[in-house]
């Protein structure tokens, strides 16, 4: 008899129950934020120059379409490529990796698991990207006149978010919703 919990494939391996959180997560924030930002950087790479910059609202945001060999804000981009590349798929692997397994191992949506799930597709884009093209595409530029803030991507926007989430429960709040017990460790 299976569990009400859980259900065990033919092969013995168990598969998520239809309202685990870490499907509903995937599917509601994970996937839709991951398809965003592949469909924003597809429609830049084919429907504009490279270096080219498209004001959206004049002084402050821009479209501008680069491509970013290293991490966030060009970390490593003077890097040796090979290395540069091996280090980033590396770190994004285990990123996603440890996401996953913190998402299946959530008992219920809480702040920090919708953030792991922005951090999860982030990481996922911008993966992508270098194995597709061994660069990220970065188009959103934040600026006041000259001051320049790194140009970055919907990816970098998820994962930021994401982090700062996490943050924020860290400081200010709880991320239980049942009166302040502390979450399930088992």
């Amino acid at each position: 008899m299976t569990s009400p919990t859980a259900a065990v494939l033919s092969d013995g391996a168990a598969k998520a129950p239809r309202g685990h959180p870490a499907i509903r997560l995937i599917g509601w924030i994970t996937v839709p934020v991951l398809i965003l930002d592949q469909a924003t950087k597809w429609f830049v790479k084919t429907h504009m120059e490279m270096d080219e910059s498209i004001p959206v609202i004049r002084n402050l945001l821009d479209i501008t379409y680069v491509q970013n060999p290293g991490a966030a804000f060009s970390m490593f981009a003077q890097s040796v490529p090979w290395l540069r590349a091996a280090l980033l798929v590396a770190l994004s692997t285990t990123a996603i990796v440890v996401l996953g397994i913190l998402l299946w191992k959530t008992d219920r949506i809480t702040p920090t698991s919708v953030a792991f799930s922005l951090i999860l597709a982030g990481a996922t884009g911008n993966l992508i990207d270098r194995a597709a093209r061994g660069q990220v595409i970065d188009f959103i530029r934040a600026h006041y006149y000259a001051w320049n803030y790194p140009i970055f991507n919907v990816a970098d926007s998820a994962i930021s978010i994401g982090v700062t989430l996490i943050v924020l429960v860290s400081l200010f709040g709880h991320d239980h919703n049942d009166g302040g017990a502390p979450p399930r460790t088992s």
